[in-house]
């Protein structure tokens, strides 16, 4: 991903374009679900939510971050005979490939093989998570293709779907929100950052918070609603303060729910049917990556307001918030280990 992405400041025209860009997603499209997936190989299931959440807290502060980040590399255009915008691309490459070779040297595939662990915690770990894979295996055994088809796991991409669509229809169009308060285009970087300050801590409590009750369905429940709630609110409000205070709620509830909700898959899928299931979800409900801009642009291309495609996406959260109501999952196969006398 770093060097497509990097590649990007030698594009020449529109094909070469949309090549670079076809195989960037190419490259991007198994990474999130491959890192799901390799979570769920070192970290048993009552830490899982917490690890999740500190992992895709990386999201938000990204954006919080890279903002002004890429706002600075921008104003060094004409170096080196370069445009800003190459600069952009080239240093911020950079990172993912230095990273790639440390992942490379220093991740293993499974505690088992991890040298930089000492024998006992291997051995803990070894034995824990052994543990939670035949409980999961021996309350309902999945092969790679029935996960697929597996009707909790279409559902579960249908909740995703509906978080993604919050997500992404609401972080697409919320700097052209803020800039009609009248901000200058600096300003419009900071404030813009506020909501996902809030939806970083929100990732981060609320995930601990699953973790430590053992309980996923009313927490994933409550941050949809809380988002659903957050976003349409947003609407109600002229007052720019007042709508930000809205959208930043809104954003708690966007980022809050993520990491308790994948814990949902690996709950109840282990091994290959696991990475499977997992790509499926990832993939349907990042069609909303799409789906999510496009209605909030529709509607307002219609109505000549951000409302009624904050309504809509709002809508989505709420559509989400349902179908998880309505599912059946049991936090016993999460605590597997203790079940079968592995100690903690």
């Amino acid at each position: 991903m770093g060097i497509l992405s990097g590649m990007m400041a030698l594009i020449g025209g529109e094909t070469s374009f949309y090549v670079v860009r076809v195989l960037l997603g190419i490259a991007e499209a198994g990474f999130f679900p491959g890192i799901i997936f390799y979570l769920t190989l070192w970290f048993p299931g009552v830490y899982r939510a917490r690890i999740i959440g500190w992992f895709m807290a990386a999201i938000p502060l990204s954006s919080v971050l890279g903002a002004p980040v890429s706002g600075m590399i921008l104003g060094i255009d004409g170096v080196g005979g370069l445009a800003g915008w190459q600069w952009l691309f080239i240093l911020e490459a950079a990172p993912a490939i230095i990273l790639s070779v440390v992942v490379w040297f220093y991740l293993t595939d499974r505690p088992a093989d991890a040298k930089w662990l000492a024998p006992e915690e291997r051995a803990w770990l070894d034995r824990r998570l052994s543990a939670e894979a035949r409980q999961k295996e021996h309350a309902q055994s999945i092969s790679v293709v029935q996960s697929l088809f597996n009707p909790k796991v279409l559902a579960l991409a249908l909740v995703y779907f509906g978080a993604v669509a919050t997500n992404y229809g609401t972080a697409f169009w919320l700097p052209q929100i803020v800039k009609g308060f009248g901000l200058s285009n600096v300003m419009v970087g900071f404030v813009s950052a506020v909501p996902y300050i809030v939806g970083t801590i929100g990732m981060v409590i609320w995930s601990r918070r699953s973790d430590a009750m053992m309980e996923r369905k009313w927490h994933a429940a409550i941050a949809l609603l809380i988002a659903a709630v957050g976003i349409a609110g947003s609407t109600l409000f002229d007052d720019p303060t007042l709508k930000m205070i809205a959208l930043s709620v809104g954003a708690f509830g966007v980022f809050a729910v993520l990491p308790v909700f994948w814990t949902f898959p690996t709950a109840f899928l282990s091994g290959a049917a696991a990475a499977a299931g997992i790509a499926a979800i990832n993939s349907i409900g990042n069609l909303a990556g799409f789906f999510g801009p496009f209605i909030m642009g529709w509607l307002k291309d219609v109505t000549g307001t951000f409302s009624a495609g904050l309504w809509a996406i709002s809508g989505c959260a709420l559509m989400g918030m349902v179908i998880v109501l309505m599912l059946r999952h049991d936090t016993k196969l999460e605590e597997a280990p203790r079940a079968m006398g592995v100690a903690d």
